[in-house]
């Protein structure tokens, strides 16, 4: 089993500089694992942002939704972000919510697996505004069930306030 490290918080808490900066005092050579598509031009300029935060001292690793077939045993791994990697199950599974929380747990059971310093972010969606369409409840509730398996199987739970930690387990 990896060590599991879980970050969370709203948009802009400065999950992800805390992470790296986690991930850089447990390995000289952390592996990034993203999750992210490129579904339109602002996102791409978020995945640039974050590529030029890190230095050529990371691997980098780009896996859309099979985390467990990836082999990190003994690695220091940050993946950012848990969020975008729901999204993508979700939308490739026609937004069906238990379809997508049951194949969700089931590849993070798999994932976790293998022995490795894991450092997962995610996004707290349920301490904002109700969204007002339906597949953004829905998303919205996946998020937030899929944030408790997550939490109940790391080792350390953080959420981010405001750039400052706040360890809750």
């Amino acid at each position: 089993m990896p060590d599991v490290i879980f970050i969370t918080g709203g948009q802009r808490s400065g999950k992800s500089r805390f992470a790296q900066v986690l991930a850089e005092e447990r390995s000289e050579n952390p592996v990034y694992l993203a999750t992210a598509r490129a579904w339109d031009d602002d996102f791409e300029k978020r995945i640039e942002h974050h590529q030029k935060d890190r230095g050529n001292h990371w691997t980098t690793i780009e896996e859309e939704k099979l985390l467990s077939k990836l082999e990190l045993k003994g690695k220091t791994v940050l993946l950012d972000c848990v969020t975008l990697w729901l999204t993508n199950i979700f939308h490739d599974n026609g937004y069906d919510v238990e379809l997508s929380l049951n194949q969700a747990k089931e590849e993070w059971v798999q994932f976790i697996r293998q022995d490795f310093t894991l450092i997962a972010v995610s996004n707290e969606l349920g301490m904002g505004v109700i969204p007002e369409n339906e597949a953004a409840r829905k998303f919205a509730d996946l998020q937030g069930w899929m944030n408790q398996t997550i939490a109940s199987s790391a080792d350390t739970v953080i959420l981010m306030v405001s750039g400052i930690p706040v360890k809750i387990k």
